[in-house]
């Protein structure tokens, strides 16, 4: 029997960085997904192993102001995305800069300079994964996932779905469902042989 998993990408991160900063016996805080309160001193090359072990699970630890600025920018993002009441009414950009306290404009810059694209592209690519999770589970609409995720149509999500992805909503389903079909018929086939055997 073939089964899929829903991730808890924030829960994966926090226990990753809290195994990895016990092992290094590091007094700290994780205040959420994306910020750790170190609460002592580290030396060079502490800080150096705890980022080689931390990069070799790719997680990074990001000490600039602007990269900070960056990661705690793309969070909201994902928050903003992941938002099942659909809390934002506001327009995002608005939303966002009240969020983070800085102008839109400002964020936009710095998010640029950074990540080399743009928050609206960012924001785009965290949509349409989200998309791809919620057609893969199979419980909403494409107009439903469209709502959800503060499309103004079907036809506007669809358009950049297929931009993104290369495919429309309902040929990505159709393929999903053909692998998913695959797979059963693969493990039943394995089933049959054992049992044969």
């Amino acid at each position: 029997m073939v089964y899929y998993l829903k991730y808890d990408y924030q829960a994966i991160c926090k226990r990753l960085v809290q195994q990895q900063l016990n092992n290094a016996n590091i007094n700290f805080n994780l205040l959420n997904a994306n910020e750790v309160d170190i609460n002592q001193s580290l030396l060079v090359d502490e800080f150096n192993k705890l980022n080689t072990n931390l990069s070799s699970i790719g997680i990074e630890l990001v000490s600039s102001q602007k990269c900070v600025l960056v990661q705690q920018l793309m969070q909201v993002i994902i928050d903003i995305v992941n938002l099942e009441d659909k809390i934002v009414t506001s327009k995002t950009s608005i939303y966002i800069a009240k969020k983070m306290g800085y102008s839109y404009r400002y964020l936009s810059i710095i998010f640029t300079e950074v990540t080399l694209t743009t928050i609206e592209n960012y924001m785009i690519l965290q949509k349409i994964e989200k998309a791809k999770d919620m057609i893969s589970l199979g419980e909403l609409t494409f107009t439903e996932i469209a709502w959800q995720l503060n499309y103004s149509s079907i036809g506007h999500f669809s358009m950049q779905f297929k931009n993104i992805t290369g495919f429309s909503p309902t040929l990505f389903k159709k393929l999903l469902m053909q692998k998913r079909q695959s797979q059963i018929n693969t493990t039943a086939d394995n089933l049959q042989y054992e049992l044969q055997t």
